[in-house]
């Protein structure tokens, strides 16, 4: 299963493809609000529909071909060198995924606002009058023309920008086989979830749906942290009985016993594809060997996210971080 579906390239796709609709049904509500009234003008309100459709479609198509060739880039070219150094590779790209999760996870909590965001935004900028004359004044008028198609033609490129990071760096510790499927399925759940929110959906439900979500998110992370810690140590040893521990099986020989807090004759996520072991190995990071090190980074993690949020909820408070309430109004 691991290597048709990548849980972590799952929640980055859903978490972007969530941002992108609901974006996307703000636009729709405000012109339909707007133009599909009682003082409705048919011909206009549909062409501004489809610039929406269009910039959209044309942004997301952009965003998807061009993570598919850093992907591919880099699968074709890391071939060679995999091979020697595997475990350090699946350790620095884990810890790369836990660190762009760990930053989004935040953030996806936020997802939630930016409905009223997008439509201040957006109703900003219609009621502006456009005043530029000139030799920039056909630029300025083309834009207006066509601002239904540009603006989530830019907003979608932005957020697929964003989102071609956060699937290389998280897909680089799955195999290419993995990725296709959870980008799929989270394009899917991502749309239907806008479109739920769209047709009336209640923006409560929306947020307990997002914190389940981030929850699962920091869960993944943690594991991932802690499984590349596990790997850099698993690479070490290696090195030691010359070639690769895992072929050794479960028995002596296959982990480090100075650097060994526990150790299982069975449950090895590494052995023979590791079946359900293998699905809670790239979930919450289990190993049937554990060490010093990959326990430590485990808890450590944790640590670190409660101090996060823990300093989040005092900004949301009191306006400025612990100690730094000077610092915080001279920038403001």
């Amino acid at each position: 299963m691991l290597d048709l579906f990548s849980v972590p390239v799952f929640v980055v796709v859903f978490r972007e493809t969530l941002e992108t609709a609901i974006i996307v049904s703000v636009l729709l509500a405000f012109l339909k609000q707007t133009l599909d009234g009682s003082q409705r003008d048919a011909g206009i309100y549909k062409t501004l529909r489809t610039q929406v459709w269009l910039g959209t479609a044309l942004g997301l198509a952009l965003c998807l071909i061009g993570s598919g060739i850093i992907i591919g880039i880099f699968y074709i070219l890391g071939n060679d060198t995999w091979a020697d150094h595997e475990y350090y590779y699946e350790g620095v790209f884990s810890l790369i995924s836990a660190i762009i999760i760990t930053i989004m996870g935040g953030a996806l909590l936020r997802v939630g606002k930016m409905e009223d965001k997008w439509r201040a935004k957006l109703a900003k900028a219609i009621e502006t009058p456009v005043t530029a004359q000139g030799k920039r004044a056909w630029l300025v008028n083309l834009f207006e023309k066509y601002a239904m198609f540009v603006l989530p033609f830019i907003t979608v490129l932005r957020e697929g920008i964003e989102g071609i990071v956060f699937v290389a760096g998280v897909s680089f510790s799955a195999p290419a086989s993995a990725v296709p499927l959870p980008v799929i399925m989270g394009l899917m759940l991502g749309g239907l979830v806008g479109y739920a929110l769209y047709r009336g959906g209640s923006s409560a439900k929306l947020q307990y749906f997002l914190v389940a979500s981030t929850c699962l998110l920091y869960l993944v992370a943690a594991g991932l942290f802690s499984r590349a810690i596990w790997l850099f140590e698993q690479q070490q040893w290696n090195k030691v009985v010359g070639g690769d521990a895992a072929e050794l099986g479960d028995g002596p020989g296959s982990y480090d016993i100075d650097r060994s807090i526990w150790h299982v004759n069975c449950c090895n996520p590494q052995l023979n594809g590791g079946g359900g072991w293998a699905i809670l190995n790239a979930v919450v990071g289990w190993n049937n060997s554990a060490t010093y090190g990959s326990v430590l980074a485990y808890n450590l993690y944790w640590v670190f996210v409660i101090a996060q949020f823990s300093l989040m909820s005092f900004k949301e408070d009191h306006g400025h971080y612990p100690l730094l309430k000077g610092e915080d109004a001279r920038t403001d």
